[in-house]
């Protein structure tokens, strides 16, 4: 198995996150990481140092955190919000460290969904996943930022283990893993390299897990190694028992550190966990991996989707607090593809993206097609039907056109508007732009007969189409009309 591609620039990113400090700095970096992660996850911390704020080193000391709350002042004192991402943050070197390596974990993190472009190796797929991320900016706002858009996820178990009440995807019980036997790990690479084949260096951008949990498959290891020899790039790794198998858990942890890819993650259930991961790990040892805070004091919203959603409905019902999380705000879901989710236990790939979770999509993602395949040669035609069949580059002739539901049409003097939640698109300046905003808004006909309604009008029919195909490129036509859930690709 030989690697087909260089780092991707995320990759490089990341590194030199840690390369450019020294090992001081990193130790720093690592305790003010522990006492930040405190700080969101334990009410009961943030009572003693509101208690202690003129001596806050004893909270510290106590819970054997290596660095002085008082140099900290803007993370956590009120009368020192004000100053954060200011000029003043040079009289608190250690907090303005911390804000610069987050911006730098944020950086990375939109250089992640930059490594899924295709426009080279395939473009069909390049211009529907710019279509999902353009249709997902305007349909969940601001929080679609945190979204990457891997094109691939790969799941090596079905179902879950450890059920979590919040679970945004509403992962099954655990049924059963895919071994790394001779057979299944010869068909495990040869998928791999048909992403490879099909989509370039965005092959990198996948990950192992999804509606499950990694550490549930005692093979977990051997299998991200070989997605690493095959793509160039070590996936991340996100778990919410770190401590189920302690071996498998540093296992995975010496490859992250070995390869240096991509940040690893703990989901951290309640605050009895944390205090369990802080005695098993010192600082240093988990500065790569970030914690997910998801106990119930924790300043981490819940997605509203899957088992959170319905948790809430119940709470209504019930005709109380639907509150389910400290903080709440327009979390709408917690997918990240755009692309395909590829079951190994049961060889089934699904075309996905992530959306605003609805009753018709609870989970957060709609499902375009779903396919099963025995070996790779059948797996290559299914994705390249499914490319076929669901990634036109420009809006088909017969297509019924419709704006999206989310979206609140407005007539304009000489034209239309558009607006969702992250955006608002104004269409005018055309002497027919009023009209097709009203014929796609009100006529439910296809796109041939629009255009064919406006240069009927004496309009230009080169003009019309550019118009159209802009809509459509921009994510704002409704791609999803008609269809009652996954159609079949194979």
């Amino acid at each position: 198995m030989k690697r087909q591609h260089q780092a991707s620039d995320s990759a490089k990113h990341y590194q030199r996150i840690f390369t450019s400090r020294s090992e001081e700095e990193l130790r720093v970096l690592a305790h003010v990481k522990r006492f930040m992660e405190r700080l969101s996850a334990d009410a009961v911390f943030r009572t003693k140092l509101c208690e202690h704020v003129e001596n806050p080193i004893v909270v510290s000391k106590e819970y054997g955190i290596n660095v002085d709350p008082m140099d900290l002042l803007p993370m956590w004192h009120t009368k020192y919000a004000k100053h954060r991402h200011t000029d003043e943050m040079s009289r608190w070197p250690k907090a303005k460290a911390w804000d610069d390596y987050l911006a730098e974990m944020i950086a990375n993190r939109d250089l992640i969904r930059d490594a899924g472009n295709t426009e080279k190796s395939n473009p069909r797929f390049h211009a529907w996943r710019e279509r999902q991320m353009r249709r997902l900016a305007s349909e969940l706002g601001v929080s679609a930022d945190s979204v990457v858009h891997a094109i691939v996820a790969y799941e090596l178990s079905q179902g879950c283990s450890v059920g979590c009440w919040f679970c945004g995807l509403s992962a099954e019980k655990f049924q059963g893993n895919y071994p790394y036997t001779p057979e299944n790990a010869a068909l495990w690479r040869k998928i791999l390299q048909v992403m490879v084949d099909l989509f370039g260096p965005a092959s990198q951008t996948g990950f192992c897990y999804w509606a499950t949990d990694p550490v549930d498959n005692p093979d977990y290891p051997k299998f991200i190694e070989d997605h690493y020899r095959i793509t160039g790039h070590l996936p991340q790794t996100t778990t919410a028992v770190p401590l189920k198998n302690l071996e498998l858990t540093r296992k995975v942890m010496a490859l992250h550190k070995k390869y240096c890819c991509i940040t690893q993650r703990f989901s951290i259930l309640s605050t009895k966990v944390l205090d369990r991961v802080y005695d098993t790990f010192t600082p240093e040892e988990i500065m790569g991996v970030e914690l997910v805070m998801q106990s119930k004091d924790a300043f981490m919203s819940k997605a509203k989707a899957g088992r959170a959603e319905e948790r809430r409905e119940k709470l209504r019902a019930a005709g109380k607090d639907d509150k389910i999380s400290k903080i709440q705000n327009d979390h709408a879901t917690i997918a990240c593809v755009s692309g395909f989710l590829i079951n190994m236990v049961t060889k089934t790939v699904q075309l996905v993206t992530p959306k605003r979770a609805s009753p018709r999509w609870p989970l957060g993602y709609r499902i375009y097609a779903e396919a099963r395949f025995t070996t790779a040669a059948e797996f290559r035609a299914v994705v390249e039907g499914m490319v076929d069949v669901f990634m036109p580059e420009s809006v088909p002739a017969g297509e019924v056109l419709s704006f999206r539901h989310d979206l609140e049409f407005s007539a304009l003097p000489e034209g239309f508007e558009l607006e969702g939640r992250g955006m608002k698109y104004s269409c005018n300046g055309m002497s027919y732009m009023g009209r097709l905003g009203r014929l796609i808004h009100e006529s439910r006909t296809t796109a041939s007969d629009v255009i064919g309604e406006l240069v009927s009008g004496g309009e230009d029919i080169f003009l019309v189409g550019q118009s159209l195909q802009s809509l459509y490129d921009n994510g704002l036509l409704d791609d999803d009309l008609g269809r009652e859930g996954a159609a079949s690709a194979g």
